[in-house]
């Protein structure tokens, strides 16, 4: 099928590298044209393992695209995904004006056959009939349609256009750093539309995923698809991301009671996690999360919420014991060093979460703040944004080349990311280099009786 993909981030790219992967020819469209040089020379603007070798491939077989030019992509595709980011305001609030602009200029551009208009970015629950309303604005726009005072263009307006589009929801489950995997392994697909032709046509885009045929494990049962209503498929994402944050918080909050009764909150995990009512996913006590979609997915739940006259207090518990959870590692400091002013702190990982380079809403961010506030000297090591030169706007913080020149001279280490290179460190060299050996394990990541016989005081979350 003919795919064109707007929006070349986290979602866009991976989503556009694996359509052409498994044989759809893909155009993708991005505004930022050094993006699209580098993208067309075979290079991936965003560290993702496995993305930039399934780009390089489909980029040999001619499948994929890159392009600046809207129009190119909109008369290419038979299916269209908006793909653009959806970051949160001060208020919690979704800004969608990246998602409106592309509707407007699918409108301005769209003609030819039927098309499908999915939204892949993560929209606020009713922007399925907002966006085709902003695409018969486009079109209206173009097509220099009177439309009445106080009124909206419609298909009544347009008759020409009645029946040329229909606008799905389709909304993405990918982890950064496995997001090419859970693409060719999804738990299900979620398809949001009132139209059964472009439900069709989406399923039959995603036939050969659907089917297995990419999928680590070929002989497990097709891939469920579930067929709903726009606005219930854009509830299932916030209602998803929601729930794995809220759970992570609620271990958080138990590894707080174990710290203070003696009890070993990563036994109790396990315990808990063993009632298949529960499982054992998300059940990793630690500093807290953050990232791109949780922290602006579940405030944008709380604002929809609000805005509906319902206080979601389940999701404002959840967000404000993460908030707290940023600073135990502080806390920890503090017990065994006392006093931060002048001391030197070191951070192993910058990352939100390991196999990616995203820092948006990063923990090390709300650590580096705090530290430098207290008095302290941050240092920091992490395996991607040391060795690729990337700072993110980084300040107040001396990023290191490798883990031993971050234990040099420090009083305390801080793991902070749970990058796996990090369980194969020399300890034992790097505890000779520190002025005090004191490790606080942000993530319950290493082995205590490993680390204490690399002479290290260790500190975990909970245990």
């Amino acid at each position: 099928m003919r795919v064109c993909v707007i929006g070349t981030g986290y979602v866009g790219l991976v989503t556009g590298a694996c359509l052409a992967h498994i044989g759809h020819d893909v155009i993708c469209v991005d505004n930022n044209e050094e993006k699209v040089k580098m993208m067309k020379s075979g290079q991936s603007p965003i560290f993702e393992p496995g993305l930039s070798d399934i780009m390089q491939s489909a980029i040999n077989t001619g499948k994929i695209q890159f392009t600046t030019d809207t129009g190119a992509g909109v008369s290419h595709g038979d299916i269209l995904f908006i793909a653009v980011g959806t970051p949160p305001l001060p208020n919690g609030e979704s800004d969608t004006r990246y998602v409106e602009a592309v509707a407007r200029s699918i409108g301005a551009h769209l003609d030819g056959g039927y098309k499908v208009i999915v939204n892949k970015s993560t929209v606020p629950i009713g922007s399925g009939d907002w966006v085709r309303m902003i695409v018969l604005d486009g079109i209206a726009e173009r097509q220099k349609v009177l439309v009445p005072a106080g009124g909206v263009p419609s298909e009544e307006t347009l008759p020409e256009i009645a029946g040329k589009f229909d606008v799905v929801s389709n909304p993405e489950f990918l982890r950064e750093g496995s997001a090419v995997y859970d693409t060719f392994n999804p738990d299900r697909i979620v398809l949001g539309g009132n139209n059964p032709k472009a439900i069709a046509m989406m399923r039959e885009l995603y036939a050969p995923i659907i089917e297995r045929k990419y999928s680590v494990d070929q002989s497990l049962p097709p891939v469920p698809i579930l067929a709903t209503d726009l606005s219930s498929a854009e509830m299932i994402k916030y209602a998803a991301n929601a729930f794995l944050a809220t759970k992570i918080s609620f271990i958080n909050e138990v590894a707080n009671i174990c710290d203070r009764v003696g009890a070993d909150v990563t036994q109790v995990a396990k315990g808990i996690g063993l009632d298949t009512r529960i499982g054992n996913k998300f059940l990793n006590a630690g500093i807290g999360w953050g990232g791109s979609c949780f922290p602006k997915d579940v405030s944008a739940l709380i604002h929809t919420a609000d805005d509906y006259g319902y206080e979601a207090q389940l999701l404002k518990a959840a967000v404000s014991v993460n908030e707290r959870q940023r600073l135990i590692a502080v806390e920890k400091l503090q017990q065994v060093l006392k006093i931060l002013k002048g001391k030197t702190v070191g951070l192993l990982g910058l990352t939100f979460k390991p196999d990616t380079d995203d820092m948006r809403d990063a923990p090390a961010l709300n650590l580096i703040e705090h530290l430098n506030r207290l008095g302290a000297k941050v240092k920091a090591y992490d395996p991607i944004v040391s060795q690729t030169g990337m700072r993110h706007g980084l300040s107040g913080v001396q990023v290191e080349t490798d883990a031993e020149r971050l234990a040099d001279g420090c009083d305390a280490l801080v793991l902070v990311t749970e990058w796996q290179q990090f369980s194969n460190l020399d300890y034992t060299k790097m505890a000779k280099l520190m002025l005090h050996p004191v490790i606080i394990d942000g993530r319950n990541f290493l082995n205590p009786e490993t680390m204490v016989r690399a002479g290290f005081q260790y500190v975990g979350v909970g245990r």
